[in-house]
């Protein structure tokens, strides 16, 4: 099956990313699903590189990584990084600047939506 996720939140303060992340590690951990996720919004901010939390905390930057590894797509919306200050330079390895177009072209794709 193929699932699309849709992420709004910033990486900390709710759990709604964090959340996101899990569903869809623990999808692509099953070999039986596709993943692509799109971060929007102040979303965008998750795909930060050298993010630093406290001992024990979660890492969403690390999180992200492990669904890239697993062999999910990660798109992030341009617009969003231009609008926070973030370049193609800062992200997290295997984050793609993305648009609405793609998007688009991946909700098309996909056989679930799921947004958090």
């Amino acid at each position: 099956m193929k699932y699309l996720m849709i992420l709004n939140d910033a990486p900390y303060g709710s759990e709604r990313s964090y959340n996101g992340l899990r569903l869809a590690r623990t999808l692509l951990k099953t070999g039986e699903a596709e993943v692509k996720m799109f971060l929007v919004g102040d979303a965008a901010a998750c795909a930060k590189r050298g993010q630093k939390v406290p001992q024990g905390y979660y890492n969403i930057g690390d999180m992200l990584g492990m669904v890239v590894r697993n062999g999910g797509e990660v798109g992030v919306c341009g617009s969003c990084l231009d609008a926070r200050g973030i370049v193609v330079e800062e992200m997290i390895e295997g984050m793609s600047r993305s648009t609405m177009d793609q998007l688009t072209a991946w909700t098309q794709w996909a056989d679930k939506v799921i947004v958090f």
